[in-house]
């Protein structure tokens, strides 16, 4: 049975703002029922399925990250991508580092943070819970994702090979994603782990650069102090001065 021009529409609508995607709890919301939906999958040559409960309209170009944005889809598959908050699942983590583009560490299980605890079924979904701040968080390539600095202290809370973090902060910083401040603040929290005086996250970053011996990594922390003194006073950096990632926009 080819499928009417109303039923195509329906599954359009959704996926176009949703990286051609869609799942079949949207598609059921939108009035389609299992048994049609299920004829559409069958027939192949208008959606195919790319994950459990989530499938892509075809003959629209690939997305990139696909698995990663189908994973994301399914951590509230009622919810269209334009309805989603932060307290839905921001990308985090080593996903996030690679929707970036920073550093070299492989993303095989993709990982979101969450605000409250729970828990995946799906062996390549690893969920966090952390409440995010507003300025942790930006809108990348249309997925929530966790600004670098962010991502940087993550890392090292999972123990991360130090040198690989090193390479994110460094890829980040020179890409002008994130600034010096911003990652010496929020490595603070770890110094004392390395042998650092509590709370010293300047000394953290300045360690972090040795390792991968950039050779900007003075003029880095002199902005990192300049940042830091500023908050001091109460004039809290902001990413005005950074620019996004191509393709990304911010809140």
């Amino acid at each position: 049975m080819v499928p009417s021009p109303s039923t195509v529409g329906k599954v359009a609508q959704i996926a176009q703002d949703q990286w051609g995607l869609v799942t079949r709890r949207q598609a059921e919301q939108a009035g389609i029922s299992r048994a049609t939906f299920a004829r559409l999958v069958a027939d192949s040559s208008v959606i195919e399925r790319v994950a459990p409960g989530v499938y892509r309209l075809v003959g629209g170009a690939l997305p990139d990250h696909l698995a990663l944005r189908a994973a994301w889809l399914q951590l509230d598959p009622a919810v269209p991508r334009w309805e989603r908050r932060p307290n839905d699942g921001v990308v985090s983590h080593r996903s996030a580092a690679t929707v970036y583009g920073l550093g070299h560490l492989p993303a095989d299980v993709h990982e979101f943070t969450l605000p409250r605890r729970r828990q995946s079924r799906r062996s390549y979904v690893r969920l966090h819970q952390r409440k995010l701040r507003d300025d942790e968080w930006a809108t990348l390539r249309g997925l929530p994702v966790t600004r670098p600095s962010r991502i940087a202290a993550d890392l090292l809370a999972d123990n991360e090979d130090p040198e690989a973090v090193a390479q994110v902060i460094t890829d980040a910083i020179r890409s002008a994603y994130d600034s010096p401040g911003n990652f010496a603040d929020a490595l603070a929290p770890h110094a004392a782990r390395f042998g650092l005086r509590r709370g010293d996250g300047l000394s953290l970053l300045r360690r972090m650069l040795e390792l991968v011996a950039d050779p900007d990594r003075e003029r880095w922390l002199r902005e990192a102090q300049n940042d830091l003194s500023l908050n001091a006073h109460g004039n809290r950096v902001t990413q005005n001065r950074y620019r996004n990632p191509i393709g990304s926009s911010v809140r």
